[in-house]
């Protein structure tokens, strides 16, 4: 059965959830439909047609998403085309250039806003426009537990950046060069040519960072259309994505083909192989998790290293190799990839499309090995994530080792412990820090309710004095996450976080620390009865946000092991549909 999907029965007009609100001979449904008439639409527009919404995540402050007043416009001509009525809603841009502390703090308020969004309105079906990093899980988030027809469409990555007859990564490039700039090895001239030229379009980060990470796991989780993930958002290839994505949505109404029809364990597991083979952004673990979960599909950091074990990289992009997007999508992209890994993944999976990935990976090739390793050569023998265990991280931590220097593969330090984030800034490169290059660089009080919101501070700076003795990577754990486009000996998502007593909570200054990334171990070398006897003098510190959104998260978040979901949210017990009064 790989190379079949079940022929769905059609959805009569009468039977679509808008009609409820525009198909009665009632006063509120005169209501609507005068409203509609109001806005200079005629009967014909929207009467007995699937109502499509357009959820689109634009705003000035999320400089990714700058092409998407454009895309909206194209998702719409697709929708008139094939017998829709679409209405664009814009929700909650969550970007990371600006928002702070973390915009992972706000994932869950979009999920909360799709959804409801979704459920308030006449909505027969969904395109979801995200691509900056937590747009695509909160989208989805909503859009899976609300469970209409939904089709996601990411932003794509911007193009090259250049400096210099260079090839700028974002991200990558910046934390490489600031490095660079503290040691004293590069003017001020240069750093500002690169700021000129390391963001040259609209779109996400071109590196493997988290958006193309969770760009590619989204469409190997069927999603998006196939190829989606890689197609560069100012190329014209995007703008016929867009409105075949608008046409497709129609179809999917009519067909209703629904997100939990798609999102099985067995697409889990691909989007996991995937996520692997690409040396992909820590934080999808995160975020498979948390979306696993409201599609009521159990799913562990158990199962990623199970996968990561048993995945080859093949995906030789930056952080963790050489290559960006660009060269990825024209090397054949995430079809191609897949079509080399095709003995791991569950072909019988269905997608948007209305295909299984059999039929999609039909016909594909690489078209460039530099890019897309071969099996028989490939970059690393296993995935480019491994989970770690130990005394330090009883439910885990994770670790992108395709990113790191191997010396640091196994290593024993000392502990230099920060308390938090602001104590960093003060004494990192203060001479009596006595760090050496052997170090262990230790945050605290950085996670899910530390940060708050979990920040990208995990990959800890390296202080200036080492740098200026050449030293490029050294140990470093938080429970903090760090940007995708970020790289080194970083181990993050530490679970428990220190701010709940995890055991983070209790290193101290001079305890020796050891990882071994083979062993999947994370260990500090102190005793039982010493740690018990700091943890009795540990004081819980105060929340930082009282109030407001802020007070609803410190109270229902979950461990990043759990996914940072709200408890409340995950599972898919149903909720009643708006009665039309």
């Amino acid at each position: 059965m790989e190379g079949m999907i079940s022929v769905r029965p059609r959805k009569a007009v009468a039977e679509l959830r808008s009609q409820r609100w525009f198909g009665r001979d009632d006063v509120r449904s005169f209501g609507h439909r005068s409203r509609a008439k109001q806005q200079g639409y005629a009967p014909a527009d929207f009467q007995g047609k699937p109502v499509i919404a357009i959820l689109n995540t634009w705003s000035d402050a999320n400089t990714c998403h700058t092409h998407f007043r454009t895309r909206a416009e194209e998702v719409k001509r697709g929708v008139w085309q094939a017998g829709g009525f679409p209405l664009e809603m814009p929700v909650l841009s969550v970007g990371e250039t600006y928002m702070k502390p973390s915009p992972m703090l706000y994932r869950n308020l979009l999920s909360m806003e799709a959804e409801e969004v979704l459920r308030a309105n006449p909505i027969d079906g969904v395109v979801l426009m995200g691509g900056c990093d937590k747009t695509v899980p909160g989208l989805l988030m909503g859009a899976t537990s609300m469970n209409l027809p939904a089709i996601f469409l990411p932003a794509g990555p911007m193009l090259r950046g250049n400096y210099r007859g260079q090839v700028l990564g974002s991200g990558s490039d910046a934390w490489k060069y600031w490095m660079e700039r503290r040691a004293g090895k590069l003017d001020e001239c240069a750093w500002r040519e690169m700021e000129d030229g390391i963001a040259r379009s609209p779109g996400t980060c071109m590196t493997m960072g988290t958006a193309s990470t969770m760009a590619c796991a989204v469409e190997a989780l069927g999603m998006t259309l196939p190829g989606a993930a890689s197609i560069p958002a100012v190329d014209s290839n995007h703008s016929r994505l867009a409105s075949a994505s608008g046409r497709r949505i129609v179809e999917m109404v009519l067909e209703d083909l629904k997100p939990r029809d798609l999102l099985t364990p067995q697409s889990f597991d691909n989007a996991i192989r995937v996520v692997m083979a690409l040396g992909g952004s820590t934080n999808a673990l995160i975020h498979l998790i948390a979306m696993a979960g409201r599609a009521g599909v159990p799913l562990s950091l158990v199962r990623f290293d199970e996968l990561s074990r048993t995945t080859p990289r093949l995906g030789n992009l930056r952080p963790s190799g050489e290559y960006l997007m660009e060269d990825f999508h024209y090397a054949g992209g995430l079809r191609s990839l897949m079509s080399r890994i095709r003995d791991l993944l569950h072909l019988e999976c269905g997608g948007v499309s209305g295909r299984t990935l059999a039929q999609e990976l039909e016909g594909t090739a690489v078209h460039n090995d530099a890019v897309i390793a071969t099996r028989e050569r490939p970059l690393g023998n296993e995935g480019g994530v491994g989970v770690l265990r130990g005394n330090l991280a009883p439910d885990g931590a994770v670790i992108k080792h395709s990113a790191m220097e191997a010396r640091l593969r196994r290593h024993a330090g000392k502990a230099i412990v920060f308390r938090d984030y602001n104590d960093l800034e003060k004494r990192l490169d203060d001479p009596a820090l006595g760090a050496t290059p052997d170090s262990v660089l230790v945050l605290q009080n950085a996670g899910p309710l530390g940060g708050p919101g979990m920040p990208e501070w995990g990959m800890l700076p390296i202080p200036k004095q080492l740098l200026k003795q050449g030293v490029r990577d050294m140990l470093r754990i938080s429970d903090a996450r760090m940007s995708g486009t970020s790289f080194g000996a970083c181990v993050l998502h530490v679970a428990p976080e220190s701010f709940v007593g995890g055991p983070l909570a209790f290193v101290r200054d001079g305890d020796v620390i050891e990882l071994d990334v083979d062993e999947r171990s994370l260990t500090l070398k102190v005793d039982d009865d010493e740690l018990a006897r700091r943890r009795a003098q540990w004081t819980q510190p105060a929340f930082s946000h009282p109030r407001g959104y802020g007070a609803l998260y410190a109270r229902h978040v979950t461990q990043a092991n759990q996914g940072c979901d709200f408890d409340f949210l995950q599972g898919t017990a149903p909720v009643p549909e708006p009665e039309i009064h």
